[in-house]
């Protein structure tokens, strides 16, 4: 019977897959961003449930997202500690890598080992991905994790610490998850707790999500910024990609590596080199902000006559699918740009007119600030824009 029960819903989740797929038929996701010098771009999510805790989807399902959005990495973060359906499936906390890794053999997507440790007390919801064995991950913590999420009365504090040890011993790496003052958990007004501290002290906590589910957290750049944490942005998504985000792209942390392996990321990851994308915006440090910034653009300058007086036209040209609201200033006024703004759409060009220019320079000076590039919480990206006005004498 139980068999049975399995395969229904099986056929459910395949076929509810594939009626999703077929309303979303012809759009596809893939994304133009720019590599980096010295770099390549991935594209990760690193936070995915299934039905293997409380998501709605199968993990073969998650994969095909991935693949049609044009995403590099994934991760599936079960709950560690909780199980929806422990009547329905045959349940061990490998089976949805397991059943993605497969899925993903023909696919170009790279599929990591993940869980999410996620105690209501200190220190909540932790991801730890790059792990050699989900299964070993202890949750002694827990009184009952069968559709309910009970813990003990009385926990330990070497219970909560058990599966950080665990994932230390397997070389993981923890990302602490959307910190903020959320109804299910029971926190006070320290978010940053000792637990997180002998975590940091111990370099097992080294990154921390500044968004989730396409939602900027201002408490979370600030701990980034405080204690050196690597920047997330994941979907932390439970149901389907396509009807959450359908008019724009998903939330995902860009990873600049040397390679596309398991061991080439992580080094990544561990040297903080990431930037989070969500809702047409990114979150980073000045180092990789300005770089892909500057791999995204081209700048060209032209002179030429006006009316009555001498030219420079600049022409700003965006190669990649990120947009990017700019404030422009130069010391020749800039026509026609109310207060320097100006919007650079993806794969679009705008044109700047500099008058007037009576002595042409033979090199131009854009000081640049990128509004919706967050190199801080309080400071958007500031850079400088060279261009050549030579060529075209």
């Amino acid at each position: 019977m139980k068999n049975k029960v399995i395969c229904t819903l099986v056929a459910l989740w395949t076929f509810g897959g594939s009626t999703i797929a077929q309303e979303v038929k012809g759009r596809n996701l893939k994304i133009n961003f720019p590599d980096i010098p010295g770099y390549m771009t991935l594209k990760a999510d690193f936070h995915l449930h299934t039905v293997f805790s409380d998501g709605h989807v199968w993990p073969s399902f998650r994969v095909r997202e991935a693949q049609k959005n044009g995403l590099d990495i994934i991760s599936l973060t079960e709950h560690t500690d909780f199980e929806s359906y422990p009547d329905e499936i045959e349940y061990h906390r490998e089976r949805a890598f397991e059943i993605a890794q497969e899925n993903a053999k023909n696919t170009d997507v790279l599929v990591v080992r993940g869980v999410e440790i996620s105690p209501r007390v200190p220190p909540y919801h932790n991801n730890a991905i790059f792990l050699k064995n989900v299964d070993k991950i202890p949750y002694d913590y827990m009184k009952d994790s069968h559709k309910k999420f009970q813990m003990k009365d009385n926990i330990k504090r070497e219970e909560l610490l058990a599966p950080f040890n665990e994932v230390e011993k397997q070389g993981g790496f923890v990302l602490y998850n959307h910190p903020n003052y959320n109804w299910w958990d029971k926190k006070d007004k320290e978010l940053f707790t000792d637990i997180h501290k002998e975590l940091l002290n111990r370099e097992i906590l080294k990154g921390v999500e500044v968004a989730n589910s396409g939602r900027y957290n201002i408490i979370a750049h600030r701990m980034a910024e405080k204690y050196n944490l690597t920047m997330f942005s994941n979907s932390d998504e439970h149901h389907d990609i396509a009807s959450v985000y359908e008019d724009s792209l998903r939330p995902m942390t860009l990873v600049f590596a040397k390679e596309k392996t398991e061991a080439s990321i992580l080094e990544a990851l561990k040297e903080r080199r990431t930037l989070a994308f969500f809702r047409d915006y990114l979150v980073g440090r000045q180092r990789e902000s300005e770089a892909f910034f500057k791999a995204s653009v081209d700048i060209t300058a032209k002179r030429q006559k006006g009316k009555n007086t001498p030219t420079l036209k600049l022409v700003i040209k965006n190669n990649s699918d990120m947009p990017y609201q700019l404030k422009c200033t130069s010391e020749y006024i800039i026509n026609d740009l109310p207060l320097g703004r100006l919007a650079l759409k993806a794969n679009a060009s705008v044109e700047l007119l500099l008058d007037p220019v009576w002595e042409y320079p033979d090199f131009i000076a854009l000081d640049v600030e990128v509004e919706n590039i967050l190199v801080s919480p309080d400071e958007p990206l500031k850079t400088v824009l060279k261009v050549s006005t030579k060529e075209q004498l």
